[in-house]
């Protein structure tokens, strides 16, 4: 009998041994493991040929960490009636042409994309109609009232969005991305008169999903006034700046998913990156609607596949939860298992 420490506990084992037998009467698969000998490591070649002596100090380690499992499919989006698996809804403004934008939607992976009502947005300057370049049977249109100062300039565009897009057959006939603008610097809205469109339109039976600012007791009113979404703006129309104030969008979420968790809160304006979109999902909001970020960026088309990844990321993100942010460190790597300290 001779002794021997393996891993840190004493072992008594019937007579002296090699590596190689050591780790089969272990149990361990050679391929996996490394070992060292009184803080010597001995290369696996050696192995058959290295014999262990009374009262070795013998280490045999392998590699740890997590594994991996199938991603669990997520619930829908559901705004009203309608129903999506994406949840990143897409402009079709300020694209350097109608071919890129038409890429573009098909690279951010958005079942929804939004139209103003416009004249000039419909025809451009070659005559080419924008409905051409949208496939009608993948996406669900969304019009939107923007350009509108008044509650009843947003009315006029939503009737008239409806009339069109009935007469194309587009699902997108029966709801509205409402706008009312209260200046044209900021581009922010005006609450009285978003609050008496939101009121009008739903009594004329639109499914509303309406812009505001970050204020939640603004986004609670428009939600009691029958909003079907309530959309708040991250920082001012096509700034780029990102989501400003976080603690806004987290009291919105509170208010207005305080029993009813479902009702979609969709970031709405501002984002200029992809890691906007990330931030703005894993605040838990359920969708976001952008547009110059993508349209704007150097380079578009690669942009949109950025936005599509960065919308599912922070949705995952938000799903999984986060770690609690600490003070200190703590190691990722388990204590357990640690080779003993080298002798001093």
């Amino acid at each position: 009998m001779f002794m021997l420490t393996v891993n840190g506990e004493p072992r008594s084992l019937p007579d002296s041994l090699t590596i190689t037998d050591l780790l089969d009467r272990l149990g361990y698969d050679r391929r996996r493991v490394a070992v060292e000998v009184n803080n010597t490591v001995v290369p696996a070649t050696r192995h058959t040929m290295h014999r262990l002596a009374e009262n070795d100090r013998v280490e045999v380690v392998t590699l740890v960490g997590g594994g991996s499992s199938a991603v669990v499919a997520d619930k829908p989006l559901v705004i009203g009636k309608f129903t999506f698996q994406s949840r990143l809804i897409t402009g079709t403004g300020k694209y350097a042409s109608y071919e890129l934008m038409r890429d573009c939607l098909e690279a951010s992976g958005c079942e929804v994309t939004t139209v103003a009502v416009r004249r000039e947005r419909l025809v451009d300057k070659q005559g080419r109609n924008i409905l051409d370049y949208l496939d009608l049977k993948r996406y669900t249109i969304l019009p939107n009232t923007a350009g509108c100062f008044s509650a009843e300039d947003a009315v006029r565009h939503s009737r008239l969005a409806r009339e069109l897009l009935t007469n194309l057959g587009n699902p997108g006939a029966d709801w509205v991305k409402l706008e009312c603008l209260g200046d044209p610097k900021t581009l922010l809205p005006d609450p009285v008169d978003t609050l008496k469109a939101t009121e009008q339109l739903v009594k004329e039976g639109f499914v509303v999903l309406v812009y505001t600012s970050d204020d939640p007791i603004m986004a609670r009113r428009l939600k009691a006034a029958g909003a079907a979404s309530v959309m708040p703006a991250g920082s001012p129309i096509g700034s780029g700046q990102g989501v400003l104030n976080a603690n806004n969008i987290r009291i919105i979420l509170e208010y207005l998913k305080d029993g009813d968790p479902d009702y979609p809160v969709i970031v709405d304006a501002g984002v200029g990156a992809a890691s906007d979109v990330s931030v703005a999902m894993e605040l838990g909001c359920d969708g976001v609607l952008l547009n110059t970020a993508i349209a704007q960026a150097r380079d578009p088309l690669r942009m949109a596949h950025a936005m599509h990844h960065a919308c599912e990321a922070g949705r995952l993100s938000y799903l999984a939860g986060r770690i609690p942010r600490k003070l200190y460190a703590q190691a990722s790597s388990p204590l357990e298992g640690r080779i003993a300290p080298a002798a001093t």
